[in-house]
């Protein structure tokens, strides 16, 4: 990783940012823009697109192609941006690591492909050859409820030592996986560790992991910021005060509705809400009702209200 202003090692808040759409399915670039400047003047350390949380598996070609040009040239230079590259082909893989070779991107970010049942040698295979071609450095992602298939902590230890793969971001909520992950730190200081599940993002830095890429930094970049310095600094004084405002994040944004887009409609119409980019979601994902919509809002502002008193 060879920015300006960053070190080789990836680290701090990595926000997964959503991909803001109009009505018509389309890109809305202006709240985008709007988007990644709301990330950037929060002090996020990295843009990660293309995402779970980007809605990457919904998006057509076109569009991701358009959120990479935007977000890089938005960044211009001065913040990591991590492209998603997730997909069942790899040839289709490489093309969009390409793309975002070709405007900035530092770094590409794959899970395992989700449809055929993997073993962990096709694992290693299929990702060591995704590492030789890859024209950028290559994130892992553990993310098993969604790929039906976990990363052993031996295949990421024996993945690890490949030249170019440089982190790995756990998404599958299991504090003993994570843990195992940070024994690979033991042998290659330099490898990164991030946890996906913001609940845990504190303890995981106080253990040794190296950040987060949570959700909730779309909406409160800076929150999630100031946990991350105050768990790194082993502020607990600080850790305990905006923990309880995570996990109310947690529980009354993400979690209004028992459709399964509840999170990603959480987080979307808290961004619309504040002014920042429309609300819609990509099928095949169907949006919350009115009275959910209202419910978040709710709760979104009594929240606003508790972070101004910290």
């Amino acid at each position: 990783m060879n920015t300006e202003n960053t070190s080789d090692k990836l680290e701090g808040i990595i926000v997964p940012m959503v991909t803001p759409l109009l009505s018509n399915g389309e890109l809305d670039r202006k709240g985008t823009e709007r988007l990644i400047r709301h990330l950037t003047q929060g002090g996020v350390h990295g843009i990660f697109i293309l995402g779970t949380t980007g809605e990457a598996s919904s998006l057509k070609p076109a569009i991701k192609k358009e959120l990479i040009e935007i977000t890089c040239k938005e960044s211009q230079g001065q913040h990591l941006v991590l492209a998603g590259i997730t997909h069942t082909a790899l040839d289709v893989s490489l093309k969009i690591a390409k793309t975002a070779k070709e405007n900035g991107a530092e770094a590409v970010v794959a899970a395992p492909p989700y449809y055929f049942h993997l073993d962990q040698d096709d694992l290693f295979k299929y990702y060591i050859r995704l590492a030789d071609l890859s024209p950028l450095p290559l994130f892992l992602y553990n993310f098993p409820v969604m790929t039906k298939i976990t990363l052993e902590p031996e295949t990421v230890q024996k993945l690890s030592q490949h030249p170019n793969i440089i982190g790995i971001k756990d998404s599958s909520g299991n504090g003993v996986y994570f843990q195992n992950l940070l024994e690979l730190k033991k042998g290659n200081s330099e490898f990164s560790v991030l946890i996906g599940p913001e609940e845990m993002l504190a303890q995981s830095v106080f253990s040794g992991g190296d950040g987060g890429v949570n959700g909730g930094a779309n909406i409160f970049p800076s929150l999630y910021v100031r946990l991350f310095e105050a768990a790194k600094n082993h502020d607990f004084e600080m850790v305990n005060k905006i923990q309880p405002l995570i996990l109310e994040i947690s529980k009354n944004i993400y979690g209004c509705s028992p459709k399964s887009s509840s999170y990603l409609c959480g987080v979307k119409e808290s961004l619309y809400y504040l002014g920042i980019c429309e609300p819609h979601i990509a099928p095949p994902l169907q949006t919350v009702d009115a009275l959910t919509k209202e419910k978040i809002v709710q709760n979104l502002e009594k929240i606003i209200f508790k972070i101004k008193s910290i």
